[in-house]
């Protein structure tokens, strides 16, 4: 039986255009399946259907505008600040005083016109890739549901990516300081697309320090990840007011990055399978994972693509980062006993090293991340994109990540992302595309970009997309 949600968010677009729904009806479908499927997904901190269906009559009210989001749902990360919606940041620390003013993300988002149905769940902070908070809650994978398995669903964007995995939402925004929009979105068999710094518009946050962290979208297709990215940088619909390098407007529907997602062009493509955290740790890419990326690399070479090796520099980059990430850290509100009490292991861990850190110590090791960025984008200077896996092991049952040895744990998140935070650090584009299962689970890969060609991303993404056709699998929820 067709139900909306079966629709992607662009035909969702259309149709609301068309007048074929209302958004006070397209508010009301996923509200009854938030509350009907929520409970066993767990993807929502707060639901907000008073406020959700007050702005779809607002918007109905006003009239159908050129706003790019016009009537479309969505819900904010829980880091997010909405005006009369507490911000806990998946801690037990937070107050759960509502927020008096949007953040920056969530008003580019209303600007751009979409109906906020409320908050997606993220680990504590945001600190982690995995999103099984002590303050809740324990976001499961939908792919895992209905097979006796209690999956996690990935982080910090957790929450966002199990939403739109499980029919919730059409798509949700995230931010990636670390892998925090790739690394749910590819263990929930979705499209997460990282901008390249400064794309979209600044958010605070921890993750912030070094220019790590991005806003960025998650969604079932190329095409919808492309229409949310086009409301973050151009939220009123006109061109956007800084030079952003995206492609002309020339796609019948106005998309700024209409010939892109049409999948124009061939490229030359770098393949690479070393991480930066293989000498810090015994990084072990799942076989499996290797052999659907091998699968993907020779159909991008019979689509055409010109394919090579590809490798990383050599550095000192685990040291750093680890060091970078505590000092993101030491600015936790925490200072009492009783504070780090309520406060989660890993994060206690990541603020009590991060206040170790002095200035000079601090310096230098923005200073060699710096040098760090010059030699990436200088060995991937010769490719249009490089390819990775998303992921270096399927995903893994809910309580896998060691809950009381913060080393331990930091640890393991390399071991199954090592391909996502030294992008982070080098300031550039990458999209995590569903080209693949294994043993009934999605696995993907990274496509890595040159700074500012969002584009090119899109477009070999939906090269793949047209060829694998992933939009038409769902988890049994769906």
């Amino acid at each position: 039986m067709f139900e909306l949600h079966h629709l992607s968010a662009h035909e969702q677009w259309d149709w609301l255009r068309r007048g074929e729904v209302t958004p006070r009806e397209l508010a009301d479908h996923y509200l009854a399946r938030i509350e009907r499927l929520d409970p066993q997904v767990r993807a929502f901190v707060t639901v907000t259907p008073d406020a959700a269906r007050s702005r779809a009559d607002e918007l109905a009210a006003a009239g159908r505008s050129a706003a790019p989001l016009w009537g479309l749902p969505l819900a904010d990360k829980d880091l997010y600040d909405r005006a009369g919606v507490p911000t806990r940041s998946g801690s037990r620390l937070t107050a759960s005083t509502p927020a008096a003013r949007d953040g920056e993300i969530a008003a580019v988002l209303s600007e751009a016109g979409a109906v906020s149905l409320g908050k997606t769940s993220t680990p504590e902070y945001g600190l982690t890739g995995y999103t099984e908070p002590l303050a809740g809650p324990v976001t499961r994978n939908p792919w895992g549901l209905g097979t006796g398995a209690e999956l996690g669903a990935g982080g910090s964007s957790g929450g966002a990516a199990a939403a739109v995995a499980a029919g919730l939402l059409p798509f949700a925004p995230g931010s990636d300081g670390g892998g925090s929009i790739r690394i749910p979105a590819a263990a929930n068999g979705l499209v997460g697309l990282k901008p390249s710094r400064g794309r979209v518009p600044a958010q605070s946050g921890l993750s912030s320090l070094g220019g790590l962290s991005v806003g960025g979208p998650i969604a079932r297709t190329v095409a919808d990840a492309a229409l949310l990215l086009d409301a973050m940088v151009s939220p009123d619909g006109r061109p956007p007011r800084v030079d952003t390098a995206l492609r002309a407007p020339d796609s019948p529907d106005g998309a700024w990055l209409g010939s892109a997602v049409r999948g124009e062009g061939r490229h030359q493509l770098g393949v690479l399978t070393a991480s930066p955290w293989d000498d810090a740790y015994d990084v072990r890419v799942d076989p499996r994972l290797l052999a659907v990326l091998s699968e993907t690399v020779d159909l991008l070479a019979t689509m055409g693509h010109g394919v090579e090796e590809a490798s990383l520099p050599s550095s000192r980059y685990p040291q750093l980062f680890r060091t970078l990430w505590q000092a993101g850290a030491a600015g936790i509100p925490a200072e009492t006993d009783d504070d780090f009490a309520r406060l989660e292991p890993m994060t206690a861990w990541l603020v009590r090293r991060g206040r170790e850190i002095g200035a000079r110590e601090l310096g230098a090791t923005l200073a060699g991340l710096t040098d760090f960025e010059r030699s990436v984008v200088r060995a991937f200077d010769r490719f249009d994109a490089v390819v990775t896996p998303s992921l270096a092991l399927l995903p893994q049952p809910l309580g896998w990540y060691d809950a009381d040895d913060p080393e331990r744990a930091f640890e393991q998140q390399c071991l199954v992302s090592p391909f996502t935070s030294f992008v982070n650090v080098a300031g550039l584009p990458a999209i995590t595309l569903p080209v693949g299962e294994v043993d009934g689970l999605p696995a993907g890969v990274q496509l890595i970009g040159r700074p500012g060609r969002e584009d090119v991303l899109l477009s070999i993404g939906a090269q793949l997309e047209r060829r694998l056709r992933w939009q038409r699998r769902h988890p049994s929820v769906w």
